[in-house]
């Protein structure tokens, strides 16, 4: 018979999950700073907040809930107030009978739950989930709480008259934390809620009559509410004191790094302003640390696609190249190859314009045009550096590629992003900046180019049939649409209506072979690589994409949108 718990750690450490060291740890941890157990042994990646919690529930005799898959109806929502769900981070679940089950992530939350059976006069039932989870649960139901004070913040400011003298003096602006400023709030609330909403960039861009305020969402622009005009100078003076920007300069384009903490997780946001006919524009790109440390299966490569990959990035030297338009994740998959290399016997050095994010264990140059310090000149200083790997933000001119060209045949793994629509057009790229054909077909071992789809929603897709149109320009087969599982998001809370949630990559990886070498060095025209490539084995952007949406990850709709058919074969 099974000894009896005397802790949930116990549980833990009898499923294998946790060792007593481990724990002895994780408790000097939580005692040192102050921390709960269960958050000292997350914070260690000893244990993960569900198995914390599924551990607790069992310890407790309750019910563990994993709230990603749990849609709460509305008459339950209602029983309980928004203000008290939010105060003691609760949730109602369900109601049978008397008995209304409360979501809780505190099992001796016992004060709150009484509480709440003398307010309802029902039997109060806890049930356990990740704090984490709760939160977001309380916005889904409730509604962005940051949303609702930005909206009646905007109708303050558009109701009434505000001293923009007063709003916009540097010294009310200076202090995030303590100032009681109306426009240090509204700008805090408006790149809260950008983060709450999975935005990219925040776009702020002044007109004749109004500030339009608009978020990038898995790559569609989404209008919010206008702010008045003249809160123009204060909203823009606000930014510039978070991002070490000068304030009196409005005649020239400025950049700056702003760095916030939303719900303990930190975000750099990269700021750019730019004088246009009615005032300063302004966007702020969000960059999450934590989306950069992604893994290479995440990028959505097919199963082929992933094997080359993991081919060429372990070669010893050549240059591997990532092509695609601006916002196409170009830098997020070169990040993925450089946190599948990064190793202690590995010397691993970048050139960006500018650091994006910060990488452990890799140096990071950031490229500096007001003094002289570009691509070219980082390039020769590194290779003095004797690194085995280099990644060169960007090729743009013919001394940037030709010392990468350099560096790839002296022995190192050059990585590097271009500016084409697809693989082949590489090739004819560089040669146009002025690089040798021979060295081109000596020195770049693939080039990949890629775009990013948006992904139906898991909650509330559902099968479909594309319309005749889609199928005849996508060039789907009725043998294909026979072996189908095409799917489409019919619009829920978790998508916010528009039927997608997140995005994933699509791809065309061209090997450079024997017979792509020496029609390079014969300066052949893109049409005659792709069409030997094709032939090789190399899939388009629009056939992976459409492989995609016959799998029902996401739309021939939102294929098509993306990939030009055409590129379904030039032959």
């Amino acid at each position: 018979m099974a000894k009896a718990a005397s802790d949930y750690t116990d549980i833990l450490i009898r499923k294998g999950i946790l060792s007593a060291e481990q724990l002895d740890e994780a408790r000097n941890l939580s005692l040192g700073q102050g921390l709960k157990l269960q958050d000292a042994l997350s914070k260690l990646n000893y244990a993960s907040a569900t198995e914390v919690m599924q551990a607790i529930a069992e310890f407790s005799g309750m019910q563990f809930i994993d709230l990603n898959n749990v849609e709460i109806p509305k008459s339950v929502i209602e029983l309980v107030p928004e203000s008290v769900a939010r105060e003691n981070l609760i949730l109602p679940l369900s109601l049978e009978g008397t008995v209304l089950k409360i979501i809780t992530s505190d099992p001796s939350n016992y004060d709150t739950l009484q509480k709440l059976q003398f307010i309802l006069n029902k039997d109060i039932q806890p049930v356990l989930a990740i704090q984490e989870q709760i939160t977001d649960a309380i916005n889904r139901n409730y509604g962005q709480s940051e949303t609702e004070s930005m909206d009646s913040m905007l109708a303050e400011f558009t109701g009434t008259q505000i001293d923009s003298t007063q709003i916009d003096s540097t010294t009310n602006l200076a202090d995030a934390g303590n100032s009681e400023a109306p426009v240090v709030k509204l700008i805090n609330l408006i790149i809260q809620e950008a983060v709450q909403l999975r935005a990219s960039d925040i776009h702020i861009e002044p007109f004749g009559d109004r500030v339009r305020i608009r978020y990038r969402i898995d790559g569609n622009l989404i209008e919010r509410d206008a702010a008045p005009r003249r809160l123009l100078s204060a909203l823009l003076a606000r930014i510039k004191v978070m991002g070490s920007i000068d304030i009196s300069e409005k005649r020239r384009p400025q950049d700056g790094r702003i760095k916030m903490t939303i719900q303990n997780k930190h975000y750099d946001l990269r700021v750019s302003m730019l004088p246009t006919v009615h005032g300063q524009s302004a966007v702020m790109r969000i960059l999450d640390r934590a989306n950069i440390m992604v893994g290479i299966r995440d990028l959505g490569f097919g199963e082929e696609d992933y094997l080359r990959f993991q081919n060429i990035i372990k070669r010893p030297n050549g240059i591997f190249l990532v092509t695609g338009p601006t916002g196409s994740g170009k830098t997020t998959t070169l990040y993925a190859a450089l946190n599948e290399l990064n190793r202690p016997d590995r010397k691993i050095i970048t050139s960006e314009d500018p650091v994006e994010y910060y990488l452990p264990g890799i140096n990071q140059v950031e490229v500096k045009h007001n003094i002289g310090l570009n691509f070219g000149r980082i390039i020769r200083a590194m290779l003095r550096q004797a690194p085995n790997i280099i990644l060169v933000g960007e090729i743009r001119d013919k001394e940037t590629a030709e010392i990468a060209v350099q560096a790839s045949l002296t022995g190192h793994l050059v990585f590097s992003t271009l500016h084409t629509n697809d693989a082949p057009s590489a090739v004819t790229r560089l040669v146009d900046i002025g690089v040798a054909p021979f060295l081109i077909a000596s020195s770049v071992i693939a080039i990949m180019a890629q775009r990013l789809v948006r992904v139906n929603c898991v909650k509330c897709r559902e099968p479909i049939m594309p319309e005749e149109d889609h199928l005849r320009a996508a060039g789907v087969t009725p043998e294909m649409i026979t072996k189908a599982t095409f799917m489409k998001g019919r619009g829920c809370n978790h998508c916010r209506q528009s039927g997608y949630r997140g995005r994933i990559g699509i791809y065309e990886m061209m090997r450079m072979t024997g017979q792509l070498r020496e029609l390079t060095f014969a300066q052949a025209p893109a049409q005659e690589l792709r069409r030997k490539a094709r032939a090789g084995g190399m899939r388009t952007l629009l056939e992976d994409g459409i492989q995609k949406a016959i799998k029902g990850n996401t739309t021939l709709e939102e294929v098509l949108s993306t990939c030009h058919a055409e590129m379904i074969g030039a032959d």
